[in-house]
């Protein structure tokens, strides 16, 4: 089985995604719309993923993007995807796009907050926002604009490219009890919440979604996230950590991005940026809808494979909430533009837990009381 795993993950590395275009019908043509239609340049782009394509729901945003590109603008404008390590290592997207040497890039933000610490806002912080909460601030919050104002230092316009909902806290190796059994454990996390790992003791790695399996297998690492059972299952974790545990603190509605370099946006004619304005948009929402019909199936597969679902205990949850505030309130103190970012994102999320722990959170304690899992 594990000399599978590492065969179906090596293959899953190479290879194309095929394009279908979305076929329809429409009016005839009026006189001279087809030579107006044909005066449009052909435009090729190359946009380089920070994940596999054997993780089809996450880097399928991307592969939903450049097909909608190019049936809104009868394929004159294409969009080729590059799986994680095909053009540029999953940790070198901003890098690419920013410089010129791909036209957009598809990641998650917090990859990169080594380069500016507020490009966390980007995707997500611990005890933040969840992404129906996260979408409205983007959207209707001003947070679209803040974020905006982060990239262009970086040459790169940024669009919403896909969120996965809440996410599972990871595989152990061993049984959590407390926050003791984190001291010493290494764990592949990323982001403010692998900063917040650190602080209660563990050792903290970052690595590509092709490189955990290995590492957890040969017990380089104790532990690992990822997203939730979906991907999980793919990923075979299940078969080399039994323990599962939830909630994901660090990553409550983690968004990803799709980044595009602003010199070829400003090449683009103005029907193209809306037809990529309107596929990012399209992309964002049906990440979230993907995985919701997804997880809840590979969960029940992986229930019914033995693993051991556990709720992280109670004093790891306090310690890691203590110290995610005082890492935020830490970052804010020292630069102003993290504070500026800050500031509206913690004003936005109080406001909307005020609400959603309301009717959101009532109608949930009632509603999913018989569906708990019991540890």
């Amino acid at each position: 089985m594990t000399m599978k795993r590492r065969d179906f993950m090596r293959k899953a590395a190479v290879g194309a995604a095929g394009g279908g275009l979305l076929a329809g019908c429409g009016k005839a043509a009026e006189p001279g719309e087809a030579a107006a239609v044909q005066t449009r340049p052909r435009v090729t782009w190359q946009l380089v993923s920070s994940f596999p394509r054997s993780l089809d729901t996450i880097f399928g945003a991307a592969d939903v993007l450049a097909n909608r590109v190019r049936a809104l603008t009868e394929d004159r404008f294409r969009i080729r995807v590059f799986q994680a390590g095909e053009l540029v290592p999953f940790d070198q997207v901003l890098d690419s796009v920013q410089k010129g040497a791909v036209h957009m890039g598809h990641a998650a933000s917090y990859y990169f907050i080594g380069k500016n610490p507020a490009l966390a806002f980007d995707c997500t912080v611990p005890f933040g926002l969840t992404a129906r909460q996260y979408n409205a601030w983007l959207y209707h919050g001003g947070g679209l604009d803040l974020t905006r104002a982060l990239f262009a230092d970086f040459n790169v316009l940024n669009f919403p490219g896909g969120n996965t909902g809440v996410q599972m806290g990871g595989w152990f190796r061993r049984e959590l009890h407390g926050l003791q059994d984190l001291r010493g454990l290494k764990m592949r996390i990323p982001g403010l919440g692998g900063r917040v790992m650190d602080r209660l003791g563990v050792t903290v790695q970052v690595l590509a979604g092709g490189d955990i399996y290995p590492a957890l297998e040969r017990g380089a690492i104790d532990a690992t996230e990822w997203v939730g059972p979906y991907d999980d299952e793919k990923l075979g974790f299940d078969e080399v950590a039994k323990y599962y545990y939830y909630p994901g603190w660090w990553e409550p509605g983690p968004a990803l991005s799709f980044y595009v370099n602003r010199d070829a946006w400003n090449r683009l004619p103005d029907a193209y940026r809306q037809a990529l304005e309107a596929a990012a948009a399209e992309a964002n929402v049906g990440m979230l809808a993907s995985y919701d019909a997804k997880n809840p199936p590979a969960l029940g597969r992986l229930l019914d494979k033995g693993v051991q679902l556990r709720p992280f205990p109670d004093d790891i949850m306090q310690a890691a909430e203590r110290n995610a505030f005082d890492l935020l309130e830490e970052h804010a103190a020292a630069d102003a533009t993290y504070n500026k970012v800050y500031q509206a994102y913690k004003k936005w999320r109080a406001d909307s837990y005020r609400w959603f722990s309301t009717a959101e959170q009532a109608y949930a304690r009632f509603a999913f009381r018989d569906f708990r899992p019991s540890p």
